[in-house]
């Protein structure tokens, strides 16, 4: 059946949430199945993999919020890292005695800054804040990414591209600091523990781009897991996500998504945003925050989210700066 045939819209239409994300999932799949038989490391392969990115981390805002239904947000954080471990555990025994010694720190510090920490940021943001506003703020990742490879790693920047940086930062305030009365404020204050994640993101794919050049993706990747995956381990035996399990309806659902959530948006996302790096630049890496607010913003309203004018406003504003500061010479 043609997709473009009006059957097999209605179809889709009325598909259940679940099916609809086992349908976008099928999609990437197939995407990045039929990519790496062509692979090269030509600018239309990066593409591909911003596109193919922007899918699997869009979505994983959504995910967050449905297992945030039964699971707090540490439960879940833990459970995130601890699955997304798991699923890359055998590339990371296979490359465990290839890393050089001098690396280990650069591959904990992507493991903290790129994974462990944001995690927990992001799910304790989206205890109150809206799955598709999160996502818009994720754009943020890019700004962090120039100016704290400018910073730390002897990166140039240009007077556009800090303007650009400016713009974003004033994008965020629109987002986080306007809204209806004190209760909403309240909520969007949130926003600031995803601007700490941002910060994180841009530091980790420094790291990678600058230290740990020359490692295959999924090296960094597995190994960046082994370094956080035990921690997570131990913490999530602390808390009652087993209890949860067996006692609270809807919990394996819950798991259910979080699973989803680590496997393709942790680990198999982490893989190819870590090949992304390696054929591209970190900057243009990051350019996939252009496509998830919107991917994000689909999944929110689609779940009934409200999404206010200003938020519209502050979402233009973010990816103005981040425009500038990719196309800025």
């Amino acid at each position: 059946m043609p997709w473009f045939s009006k059957s097999y819209i209605k179809q889709r239409l009325t598909l259940t949430f679940a099916d609809k994300l086992l349908l976008l999932i099928s999609l990437a799949i197939k995407t990045a199945t039929t990519t790496a038989v062509q692979e090269t490391s030509t600018p239309p392969v990066a593409w591909v993999l911003v596109v193919i990115l922007a899918l699997i981390w869009g979505t994983s805002f959504i995910l967050i919020k449905k297992g945030l239904v039964v699971f707090s947000s540490d439960e879940l954080g833990a459970l995130r890292m601890v699955i997304a471990c798991a699923a890359l555990l055998p590339f990371a025994i296979k490359n465990l005695r290839k890393v050089e010694p001098s690396r280990w720190k650069f591959l904990l510090g992507s493991g903290l800054l790129g994974n462990f920490f944001p995690a927990f940021l992001f799910a304790i943001a989206e205890t109150r804040l809206a799955s598709g506003l999160a996502g818009v703020l994720n754009s943020l990742t890019a700004l962090f990414t120039l100016l704290v490879g400018a910073m730390f790693f002897s990166q140039s920047i240009t007077w556009m591209r800090m303007l650009g940086i400016i713009i974003g930062i004033a994008g965020t305030a629109i987002l986080i600091f306007t809204g209806n009365g004190n209760a909403e404020l309240d909520n969007m204050y949130y926003g600031l523990y995803i601007v700490l994640a941002t910060i994180f993101y841009g530091t980790s794919a420094n790291i990678i781009k600058h230290r740990l050049q020359g490692m295959k993706a999924l090296a960094i990747s597995s190994l960046a897991l082994l370094t956080v995956g035990p921690v997570a381990s131990v913490y999530l035996f602390t808390t009652d996500f087993l209890y949860k399990l067996q006692h609270v309806p809807g919990a394996w659902e819950a798991l259910m998504y979080i699973a989803i959530l680590a496997v393709f948006s942790t680990a198999i996302a982490l893989v190819l945003f870590n090949k992304l790096i390696h054929i591209s630049t970190t900057l243009f890496a990051s350019s996939t925050t252009y496509l998830i607010p919107v991917v994000a913003l689909m999944w929110g309203v689609f779940d009934g989210e409200t999404i206010h004018l200003w938020h519209y406003l502050g979402m233009v504003v973010i990816l103005v700066g981040v425009f500038i500061v990719n196309r800025a010479k």
